[in-house]
């Protein structure tokens, strides 16, 4: 059934393949391993069409692996702005440069592994799809496709990987690794999956039960706790003063307005308070108050308004400039 199925999904993926910058089609030499790689690594919490438009431009200021190693912290990192979960863009500097320093990629999935920045999940797809090597390939999508296919609510990373290599074949590790990629993406999706138009359908224990979204069972949603903060606005004759965060810790090297750090306590509301962003991280939700300040605060620099698109302001500090931009154009056309 196995060799079966994986012929039947193989098929399918020929004929309906998402073309995407970063493949090869089905049947051609694979890829770039840099193309691979920097593609898994944004793709990370990310969806296909946010990533698309960014990795071409991406690519096209850095083309290759040594370029991107010559590059600056703040370069890179500004041109992350956007992307989120900023811990990638450091790792994606160091993993760069370590394999400029060894004139290229591994081209096995255990020294992938070894890589600044690089999991299990990331290793193996470079390994499979870059270099054809045999590998259990599992990302959410393909989790879901596995668990629904042997109707396992609560299945294991081991189980996953073993079930995934079991069916992986042996000369196309690549494309079926992405092949299930693009099956759990469009077709067996986590609501209301198309199972009418699944090539697998008459093996899946899940479509069988009659309940394919119960599977794998939702996990429960974790209360994040709430934190405060403040950002100062602090403009003068058409420049705002801006500054870079520490290196290390959350948006760590990214561009900001100044502020305090965020605590537990909530930041009360004064003459000079703008507005407030909302923002949900990985473990907690923010609550950030900004307020006009006259003076600079720490070492930043005067960023030109008209310019304030091209500073690489994160999500979190660009939602904050829009709200200080949006009351400044009302005071202006209430004046």
């Amino acid at each position: 059934m196995t060799a079966n199925l994986a012929e039947r999904l193989l098929k399918h993926y020929v004929d309906n393949f998402r073309r995407l910058p970063w493949r090869a089609a089905p049947g051609e030499s694979p890829p770039d391993p840099y193309r691979v790689w920097l593609s898994e690594v944004m793709l990370q919490q990310t969806t296909v069409a946010a990533v698309r438009p960014r990795f071409e431009r991406f690519v096209a200021r850095w083309p290759t692996v040594a370029a991107l190693a010559a590059a600056k912290d703040e370069d890179v990192l500004s041109e992350w702005a956007g992307l989120g979960y900023y811990a990638r863009a450091r790792n994606l500097i160091a993993c760069a440069r370590e394999v400029a320093r060894r004139g290229g990629f591994p081209t096995n999935c255990a020294e992938l592994r070894l890589l600044p920045g690089l999991g299990d999940y990331t290793a193996a797809a470079i390994a499979a799809i870059a270099f054809g090597e045999r590998v259990a390939v599992v990302d959410t999508n393909i989790t879901r496709v596995i668990a629904r296919l042997r109707a396992l609510a609560v299945p294991s990373a081991t189980q996953l990987r073993a079930l995934t290599l079991a069916m992986t074949p042996a000369d196309r590790p690549g494309d079926f690794a992405q092949a299930l990629m693009d099956l759990g993406a469009t077709i067996c999706r986590p609501k209301a999956p198309q199972c009418g138009q699944c090539p697998l359908a008459s093996d899946c224990r899940a479509f069988a039960s009659g309940n394919p979204q119960s599977f794998p069972a939702a996990k429960a949603k974790r209360s994040r706790p709430q934190r405060h903060g403040v950002a100062f606005w602090i403009e003068r004759d058409g420049h705002v003063w801006l500054v870079r965060r520490p290196a290390r810790g959350l948006l760590g090297g990214m561009v900001a307005l100044p502020g305090p750090d965020w605590s537990s306590e909530g930041a009360a509301d004064g003459p000079q308070a703008i507005g407030v962003v909302r923002h949900t991280f990985t473990h907690f939700a923010l609550e950030l108050h900004i307020a006009r300040a006259a003076e600079p605060i720490g070492d930043g620099w005067w960023q030109p308004l008209e310019r304030i698109t091209d500073a690489g302001l994160p999500t979190l500090y660009r939602r904050a400039a829009e709200i200080a931009l949006g009351a400044d154009d009302e005071t202006r056309a209430a004046a």
